[in-house]
Order: C-alpha cells, then sequence, then structure tokens
C-alpha cells in the first residue's frame, strides 16, 4: 500500500470549493431513463429533443463520417434506433460534462491538448474492448474519455500545486497520477471518480474511471474485467503535449500478453484510432494532433532498434 503523505489534502473539501457544477437537466433525465430497461427510443428521445442545443449535437453525431449513414439523420427517434441508446446516452452525457470543465490557467497545462489525448484514449478503449468482448465496449468508451476530467477543475482550484505536478511529470518520465499520490495523498482518477457519484452516476462507470492508473494490477489479474482492462491500457498512450512516449514498450507488451493477440497489431490498433479521430474529431471542433499515434509508435520502435 502506498503510504499517505502527512500533508495530505483533502480531496472532498477540494471538491466542494470547486462548486462541481451541475449536470444539465437533459442529461440528467437520460440517465433517469436508462435505470429502466423497458425504456426505448421513443422516451430517449423526448428530453434529447426538448434541448435544442443537444439535440443539435447528437443528429450531428450521427450524421459524422465516423457513422457513415448514407442519407442524412434528421430524427433524433431514429438516431437513437440506428445508433443504439447506450451510445446516445453516453454522448449526451460526455458533452455535457465537455462543456462544464473549467480552462485553468495553470502553467504549460493545454485544455484543448487535454481532449485531443482523451478522445484518442476513448477511441483506444473502446476498440480494444470489442476485441476482448466486452459487453458494452460503449461504456469503455465514455470512461475513456472522461478518465481525466477532474485534471481541469484541480489545476484551476489548486493552481501553484498542479503546476508543479504538472512540470514534474517531465514530459511522460514520470506519471502524473504517482506524483499526485506522494503529494496529494490521492490522484485525479480518485477525483473523478467522486466527480461521477455526485452527479448519481453508476457505480460501474465510476469504477472505469477511478481504477484507469491500475495497469499493473490488473495486468496480473487473468480475470480482469474487459472494459476496465480497457480503459487502463487506454492510459498508456501518449500525451500530445509529450515528445516521447515512455510508456510505449509496455502498451505494446501488455497488448501482446492480452485476449486479441494474434488479431491485430498495436500498429494496425493505433491505424484505427488515428483514422477514427479525423472522423470523430469535426464533431467535438478538435483539430488533429501534430503526429499521428502511428507515427510516434513506427519512432519508438526505430530508436528502440
Amino acid at each position: 500500500m502506498t503510504a499517505v503523505p502527512s500533508s495530505a489534502v483533502d480531496l472532498e473539501r477540494v471538491l466542494a470549493g470547486a462548486q462541481l457544477p451541475a449536470l444539465p437537466q437533459s442529461a440528467i433525465a437520460l440517465l433517469e431513463l436508462s435505470q429502466d430497461g423497458d425504456n426505448g427510443p421513443a422516451e430517449f428521445a423526448l428530453p434529447i429533443e426538448s434541448d435544442p442545443g443537444l439535440a443539435g449535437q447528437v443528429l450531428r453525431f450521427v450524421n459524422s463520417s465516423y457513422f457513415g449513414f448514407s442519407h442524412e439523420i434528421s430524427s433524433v427517434k431514429l438516431a437513437l434506433a440506428l445508433v443504439g441508446v447506450r451510445t446516445i446516452k453516453n454522448f449526451a452525457l460526455w458533452s455535457a460534462v465537455f462543456s462544464l470543465m473549467p480552462n485553468p490557467k495553470c502553467g504549460p497545462f493545454d485544455l484543448k491538448l487535454l481532449w485531443q489525448d482523451s478522445l484518442r484514449r476513448a477511441l483506444f478503449a473502446r476498440n480494444m474492448a470489442k476485441l476482448l468482448g466486452a459487453a458494452e465496449p460503449e461504456d469503455a468508451f465514455s470512461a475513456g474519455l472522461l478518465q481525466d476530467m477532474a485534471v481541469p477543475l484541480l489545476a484551476k482550484e489548486m493552481a501553484q500545486a498542479y503546476t508543479k505536478l504538472i512540470e514534474s511529470r517531465d514530459g511522460g518520465k514520470v506519471r502524473l497520477s504517482e506524483l499526485e499520490r506522494r503529494v496529494l495523498g490521492w490522484t485525479h482518477a480518485e477525483a473523478a471518480g467522486m466527480m461521477v457519484r455526485q452527479w448519481k452516476l453508476p457505480d460501474a462507470f465510476a469504477e472505469l474511471i477511478e481504477h484507469h492508473h491500475e495497469v499493473e494490477q490488473l495486468a496480473a489479474d487473468p480475470h480482469a474485467d474487459p472494459a476496465r482492462w480497457s480503459v487502463a491500457l487506454s492510459a498508456l498512450l501518449p500525451a500530445v503535449a509529450d515528445a516521447e512516449w515512455h510508456e510505449c514498450r509496455q502498451l505494446e507488451l501488455l497488448c501482446q500478453e492480452s485476449a486479441c493477440r494474434g488479431t491485430l497489431s498495436l500498429a494496425d490498433l493505433l491505424r484505427q484510432v488515428d483514422e477514427q479521430f479525423c472522423e470523430f474529431a469535426p464533431v467535438l471542433k478538435l483539430a488533429e494532433p501534430g503526429c499521428s499515434l502511428v507515427e510516434r509508435f513506427e519512432r519508438e520502435t526505430a530508436l528502440a532498434e
């Protein structure tokens, strides 16, 4: 067990002081509807259609090249029927969270780069979850996207401390979570889990997020949940801001040892993520990173030879 520093910061007090913004009513309504398995597209369409902004986002999402429908989808109810209630519900959830996160002035922190990292990790987590046979790959996608959502809030509330923590990462040589545990006594993963529970989201979703840094523990568990394992693997992808990918070899070895060995190489999986990022990014109004994941993987592989 990691020792807790004597000067540990009270996480609950930090989040209380941050005055965590409430989720939009439309997102809450969708989560409530999802508690009853008898609800279908007709029921889920109502709260979406009552929120013009969300309805527009959902239709842009469904009509993006990511899904590749040959005809434009102009009905929210049809979108739900074609893409699936869970996919749309999760889109509404992270779209709501995306809009709530602050953009703190905190040293080298860059919110746009964080969202680029998050989308890459979400796509990787979903693709890996599908390969591993997870029951709900979309949950891995949403957890991958939101795994670092506490960082902007914490950086805003503790700007001085997080400036030092982010700088101490040394370009990714040290994980932010390790530094947080050492200095604060908790990690941004735990903070995100607490946020999810304050929003009264399902515990299973909170657990996917708050365990995303436990890749070593999950690697040692032959019965690890495929969705949790996929999200943890996604956390090993490089940050856009880092010049080097220090966890590249670790991710490659873990992927080779997983159940997807022999079906898809890491390079092929990264190529899929790059392609899907280009299709998906316009929905979130994100720019493409200057260097693709495949390019970074090839560069690290060449340096290791």
